[in-house]
Order: structure tokens, then sequence, then C-alpha cells
């Protein structure tokens, strides 16, 4: 089997579980609140089979092989009993919620697998991972594996103030203090006002040291890593306001743009794959991660037929004790649908049309 048709299997299969955990945690969740879900399908309808029923809940095979569905009673009929409209407004907004919060966990559970495998860069500290043959650093004595405390007889804090430092004292003697199995080392040298191509001005590659943890203890760093990439999101527009970042790279991506992505990715990774299959499946992972907090962000936008529009039209029974006639939101929800379609159409086109650059 071809690389290109594995790739597009891989892909397919991956989005399809993310899809099908973000309805799953509608379906539990509006289990345990007692709603009662008429059917919950494998794959997008026209229906194929029903497989099995628990609690009433049909369980069904999809001729479209992605992702998931859940169909509960009465979703747009608070007249309907046990249905979802006819919930009080806390179960309401606790199913809703589930779903992106499902994908949000998924995320950070991927980040999490990455970071437990991988470890956690130490950005305070700076490590010697190179030096170049005949340059100052290897003339002084500086080996590969140094960790750089001091330059100058100040504290080392970033590779950042390390190339800051060296810039500032181009053609001047400079200190530099390191610890080589636990034990301080000085050294001197002249940084380069003209190295050789392809070398820094004093010879160096540098690294923060890694710091191995565990699963539960890369829990937190997994979190940070998905508010991280929420906080991106949320500033994407801004940034574009302020023309610091192109319209091209801020675009909406269907299905095939995001596609388009990660066959880029999967090509680089077909070159270490074969030595470190385990780095290969810890980048696809990150991957899926990003796209995953993605998708749980993007359902809690509050737009009509999404279920951050949903809960929208929540807020007001929650504050002022009012729901909003069941026509209304309906009617809404329903002109959302249209126009996502609308938009996803266009999106599709464009991803067709004008294929992301990717460099």
């Amino acid at each position: 089997m071809s690389n290109s048709i594995l790739t597009v299997i891989e892909f397919v299969a991956a989005l399809g579980v993310l899809l099908f955990v973000h309805e799953l945690g509608h379906y539990l969740v509006g289990l345990l609140f007692g709603i009662k879900a008429e059917e919950f399908g494998f794959g997008y309808p026209p229906k194929l089979i029903k497989l099995f029923s628990i609690a009433g809940t049909d369980f069904t095979l999809n001729l479209i092989p992605f992702g998931a569905f859940v169909r509960f009673k009465g979703e747009n009929d608070p007249g309907v009993e046990g249905g979802l409209a006819s919930a009080n407004k806390w179960k309401r907004l606790g199913t809703l919620l589930s779903g992106p919060f499902m994908n949000i966990l998924t995320g950070i559970l991927l980040f999490t697998i990455v970071i437990s495998q991988t470890g956690i860069p130490q950005s305070n500290m700076v490590q010697i991972a190179g030096v170049a043959p005949g340059s100052p650093a290897a003339e002084a004595g500086i080996l590969e594996g140094d960790m750089l405390v001091t330059i100058n007889s100040e504290d080392v804090d970033s590779m950042e103030m390390v190339s800051d430092r060296i810039s500032h004292n181009l053609g001047d003697m400079i200190s530099l203090t390191v610890i080589r199995s636990g034990e301080k080392m000085k050294f001197s040298l002249v940084p380069r006002e003209n190295p050789p191509e392809g070398e820094g001005a004093i010879g160096i590659l540098m690294q923060n040291p890694v710091e191995e943890v565990g699963f539960f203890r890369a829990i937190p760093f997994g979190g940070r890593l998905a508010w991280e990439q929420v906080k991106q999101i949320v500033s994407v527009p801004v940034l574009l306001i302020r023309g610091q970042v192109e319209s091209e790279e801020a675009r909406l991506l269907s299905p095939k743009g995001i596609y388009d992505v990660y066959s880029h990715v999967r090509e680089e990774e077909r070159t270490i794959e074969d030595d470190q299959p385990s780095l290969a499946f810890l980048n696809i992972a990150w991957f899926f991660g990003v796209i995953s907090v993605a998708l749980g962000f993007s359902n809690l936008l509050p737009i009509p037929a999404l279920d951050g529009g949903r809960i929208l039209f929540i807020l007001p029974e929650i504050f002022i004790g009012k729901r909003v006639p069941p026509k209304y939101e309906n009617f809404i929800h329903f002109i959302g649908y249209i126009t996502l379609l609308v938009i996803m159409v266009y999106v599709f086109y464009q991803d067709f049309a004008n294929p992301i650059q990717l460099r």
C-alpha cells in the first residue's frame, strides 16, 4: 500500500476518533443527566444497520465511515418529556459543554503522552549541544555536554541571553563558566567578528536540557500547552488586524486543508520513521493534540448551530430566568446551520483551488 493511501487512512481514522470522542462526551453526560438519546451513530448517515440497543438508544453503523453523531430525544422541542430541550438549564448546559470539553481533554491527554516520553525543556538552563572544530570555544576547551552557568560573571538564564552577551562583545575577551561532571570550570575566549558560514561567533550550538517526567507529572504541562493553543487561536484575529499575520496564514481550513498540513508533516516524518518510529508517533500525537484542542474550542464559539451557539441561548435562562422561545431559537440555529454549510463549501473550494502553501 502506498504512503499516500496510508496517510489518508491515518488521517481519516484519527480525525474520526476526535469527532467520535466529541459525540461520546455529549452522550455520556446526557445519559448521566437522564436525557434519553434515541440514536448513537458510528459514521454519518445514511444508516446501514442497527448494531444493538442500550438503555433505549439504538447504536447504528452508517455509510460514511467518519466520526459519529448522537441524536437526543426532543432536541428542539421542550414539549417532549425526557428529551434534551425539556431538561433543566443546567443539564442542558452540561450536556452541550461535554463534547467540546472531551476534545480539549483529549488534546491534554495527547500532549501529556508526548511530554512524558520526551521530557520538559528547562528554558532557564543552557547546555552546549555541539562545538565546531577550530572555533574559539573548541580552542578554549569547551566540550559538548557542558552546562553553561555564567557569562562575564552574569548568571545564564536563557539561550537568548547568551546570544545577546556574545554579540555585544565581538572581538573582546569574555569569560564563560560551565559545569562539567559536577565540577565548575572557567574559560576565556574572544568571539569572532566574521565567523565561517554556518558557525556562530564562538562556534557553539546551544540547547535547553530536558527533565524527564512521568505521566502524572506531565499532566499539568499538557494542560498548560492546551491553554497556550487556545490563546494562540484567540490571538489570531487581533494579529490579523494589526498586520502581524498574513491572511493566508490565518485562513480557515476544511478537513481537506487540515489533511494537506498532516500530509506535509507525515512526509517529513517518513525520513525518521524507519530509525525512530516512536518519535514519528509522538509528532503525530502532537499534531492531533493541536487539532483536538482547536476542535473543542471552536465548538464553544457563540455561533448558531454549534454547541457554543446553543449554550448562548441558555444564558438568558440562567441570568434572567427567561427562556428564549424555542421557535426563535430553532429558526436562528437553522439559519446558522445553512450559513455554516455555505462557509464550509467556500472553505473546501479554497482548499482545492488554492491549496495552503507549506514551507
